[in-house]
């Protein structure tokens, strides 16, 4: 795992430096020896539009999360749960609407949570809300789509519902079932250490988390980049507004690129007219609330049944609410 992330960080910075160096000395290089196709230069200058759009939100995003996990103990959160099971969902999402930690960050925290005895849909409603459901996503969603702002909105509403209705289905499957390994050799941080300077801890975390979202900021953008680049823009307006195939096809994307919340929307908005709204949608729903970096990490913490349950709950639950709207809103 750890030599696969660093393959990865490696890649994706390479890349970076390519790309600027291009967008840089596109001149320089542009000679009678070295002729650069112009879909290259296209691709490449929507990549760096992405990437510079997404990175505020991205710092903005990491330091509040960082902040909150270092300031803000788990027992603080427990105590605004209801033990009714029904009553405890719209505080839970609550809890997610309000704190900013992204989908990484928020696996060991609703770990620790369920440890200390907090219901465990209680905390699968925290671990999809959070990322997706708060004040820095909304904002980086409303900037990112200014020419139809509804996205931004919709966002939240269809987020909010498949949060509850995600805690609804995990109770009834699992109840309130112990699904955490016994004993786990993932390397957790200590976020609430009263030792030590805790603004230096901030700082400290904040950097390790932008550097570890950054790299898959990157690629992502890169994909993005180079599917409108490359593949016929009639291909992707015929799978992209498609019904059935559309958000499909969205929310696999998402599951691979594994976009940080605070970035995806920047994204999501390079494929705007080529892709149904529902489709856009679907993708900055399904992201946020599991992606292939966040199913590693749970393997960490939660046994492989459970954690294969959790995807195919995440999925049927966004999917159908995706086309509810589709059908009945749009």
């Amino acid at each position: 795992m750890n030599n696969t992330s660093a393959s990865i960080s490696k890649i994706s910075y390479l890349v970076l430096i390519g790309f600027l160096a291009l967008f840089l000395f596109a001149d320089f290089f542009s000679m009678d020896w070295l002729d650069i196709p112009s879909s290259l230069l296209d691709m490449n200058t929507m990549w760096i539009s992405i990437v510079l759009e997404a990175i505020p939100f991205v710092l903005l995003g990491v330091f509040i999360s960082s902040v909150i996990q270092i300031f803000i103990k788990e027992e603080t959160l427990k105590r605004f749960i209801p033990k009714n099971p029904a009553l405890a969902l719209v505080p839970a999402v609550t809890i997610g609407a309000i704190f900013p930690v992204c989908e990484c960050a928020i696996v060991p925290i609703v770990r620790r949570l369920l440890q200390k005895g907090m219901p465990l849909h209680v905390g699968i409603v925290i671990l999809v809300s959070a990322p997706v459901l708060n004040p820095i996503v909304f904002l980086s969603t409303f900037y990112a789509f200014q020419t139809d702002t509804s996205i931004a909105w919709a966002r939240m509403g269809l987020a909010f519902f498949a949060s509850l209705m995600i805690g609804a289905l995990i109770y009834r499957v699992y109840g309130n079932r112990n699904v955490l390994h016994a004993s786990h050799t993932a390397h957790s941080h200590n976020h609430h250490d009263d030792g030590g300077n805790k603004i230096a801890q901030v700082f400290q975390h904040a950097s390790d988390e932008f550097f570890d979202m950054g790299k898959f900021l990157i690629i992502g953008a890169l994909v993005a980049s180079a599917v409108q680049t490359f593949v016929a823009r009639e291909a992707l307006v015929n799978i992209g507004t498609g019904a059935l195939a559309g958000p499909a096809v969205m929310m696999g994307l998402a599951y691979i690129l594994s976009l940080c919340s605070e970035a995806d929307a920047f994204v999501a908005s390079s494929f705007k007219g080529l892709f149904s709204s529902s489709s856009i949608l679907a993708f900055l729903v399904y992201g946020p609330m599991t992606d292939l970096k966040n199913t590693i990490l749970m393997l960490a913490y939660f046994k492989k049944r459970f954690v294969l349950g959790f995807l195919i709950v995440v999925t049927i639950t966004v999917y159908v609410i995706t086309l509810v709207y589709q059908t009945f809103i749009l």
